[in-house]
């Protein structure tokens, strides 16, 4: 086989280091998972309409502003049972401050004076679809439904006038009462859902993830079971798996884990949740973290049954730093059960910034495997201390340095950037090793990479 064969084209995609997929060898580097960090609080659901349940949320960054939708609902604890249940819409202009329009669509105990665009669905899943053929009346697509009915398809103009694209369920096999998404995935050409069912393991329940796919929205194939590799069986709740839009290629998944066997503060309801993160190269076999990507933490109330859910949708927004670059937003559920309504958060990281190949200050060395590029110069987005460095070296694919690419020409870069050019001696042209395989070696001292590029 020649070094072409095993080579993995990767044109000029940015490339994220969240698994070992591109990397040959690696020495005294962790691939880190870095949590996000806890910001404001975005929306807080007080209307009569909503409540202490409001559940599934999908955020949507649709051209200069943004779209979140979610379910509307209330537990009684006197009652012991929920109120009602109806999708709601909300809208931004930058993914921070959110405003619940009046929208005088849908009757709520006898005013129409409110912001919700579904009545009586356990949940609302949209997303903008980007499938080039879609027509303007089908350009916002949703699934919605429960376990009885199955999940009925939708579609809208604008986003808040909906109706349904037929009167029968396009997808039967399952437990959807979760959050049942889809999207039109850029890589296979087809609609891709993924929804919740349950596993039998060990004699015993358990929650886990399904997907399958549709050429037109309304035809779906068999649901399959996602694949994981070296992690425990655990329930996963919900999944929020979108390709990532930086790199999208690359699948990111952030499931509610479900612990229903434990109780912190004796809740009445029994079972505790985090959010744990995954990726994946086809959309179905997954790698999945051990460790929670984002923690309960110190408020008594996420640690109630059910909290910590994300919205399905990952925002750029406006750094809170003057003079920094932007930001990756999630929105993280506290408050559910508790009280009289519940809250979302805002949670940020650096763009790319979900996994690093991470070395401590006495260094560590990455190897790629053979890569294809196409572009002019190698940029990284990467951070290090005030001691520490980056150092790169251009191999051939037999490991043999390239000349003038060496680690002795590799000029060290310290500092914190999403995008720096990479130079050796002053040279940042690599144009004349577009198309033949080349690994990267990555020298590395208390400093973290997150992603690289080859840019013209």
């Amino acid at each position: 086989m020649s070094p072409s064969d095993d080579a993995i084209h990767i044109g000029s995609r940015r490339e994220l280091l969240v698994d070992d997929a591109l990397i040959d060898r690696r020495q005294d580097i962790d691939l880190r998972l870095n949590p996000p960090t806890p910001r404001e609080v975005a929306i807080v659901h007080d209307a009569p309409w909503e409540g202490n349940t409001c559940f599934y949320h999908t955020v949507i960054q649709d051209d200069d502003h943004f779209k979140m939708y979610y379910r509307g609902a209330h537990y009684d604890e006197q009652q012991q049972k929920g109120t009602h249940e109806v999708a709601c819409y909300a809208e931004s202009e930058d993914g921070i401050i959110w405003r619940k329009p009046n929208l005088g669509l849908v009757e709520f105990q006898g005013s129409r004076d409110n912001n919700i665009i579904w009545d009586s669905t356990h949940n609302f899943a949209v997303f903008k679809d980007a499938n080039p053929a879609c027509s303007y009346e089908a350009r916002y697509k949703a699934l919605a439904g429960n376990r009885k009915t199955g999940l009925m398809a939708y579609q809208s103009g604008d986003g808040i006038h909906w109706s349904p694209m037929q009167d029968t369920p396009v997808i039967t096999h399952g437990a959807f009462d979760s959050q049942n998404l889809a999207f039109w995935d850029p890589n296979r050409q087809c609609y891709a859902e993924y929804h919740r069912d349950f596993k039998i393991y060990d004699g015993e329940r358990v929650r886990d993830i399904m997907t399958g796919t549709s050429e037109d929205f309304l035809t779906w194939t068999p649901p399959e079971w996602l694949a994981y590799s070296g992690v425990p069986v655990e329930h996963l709740y919900t999944n929020q798996v979108i390709p990532y839009y930086r790199a999208p290629h690359i699948y990111m998944g952030f499931p509610k884990r479900f612990i229903p066997t434990r109780n912190v503060y004796g809740h009445q309801h029994n079972g505790v949740s985090d959010v744990v993160f995954m990726t994946s190269r086809d959309g179905r076999q997954f790698h999945r973290w051990g460790e929670a990507l984002i923690r309960p933490g110190l408020q008594p109330e996420r640690w109630e049954n059910r909290n910590n859910f994300v919205a399905h949708g990952i925002m750029e927004t406006a750094s809170g730093i003057p003079g920094t670059p932007k930001e990756m937003t999630l929105y993280s559920m506290e408050g559910y059960y508790r009280g009289e309504n519940c809250q979302m958060r805002r949670y940020t990281w650096r763009l790319d910034g979900c996994v690093s190949a991470h070395a401590r200050l006495s260094g560590g060395e990455l190897i790629t495997r053979p890569l294809i590029f196409d572009g002019k110069s190698l940029q990284i987005n990467f951070a290090t201390s005030a001691a520490g460095s980056v150092r790169i070296e251009l191999q051939q694919a037999h490991r043999l340095p390239v000349e003038h690419f060496t680690l002795a020409d590799s000029e060290e870069i310290y500092g914190d950037a999403i995008e720096r050019q990479v130079s050796w001696n002053s040279r940042t042209d690599v144009s004349h090793l577009a198309g033949q395989p080349v690994r990267i070696r990555f020298i590395l001292k208390d400093a973290d990479v997150f992603a690289f590029r080859f840019v013209s």
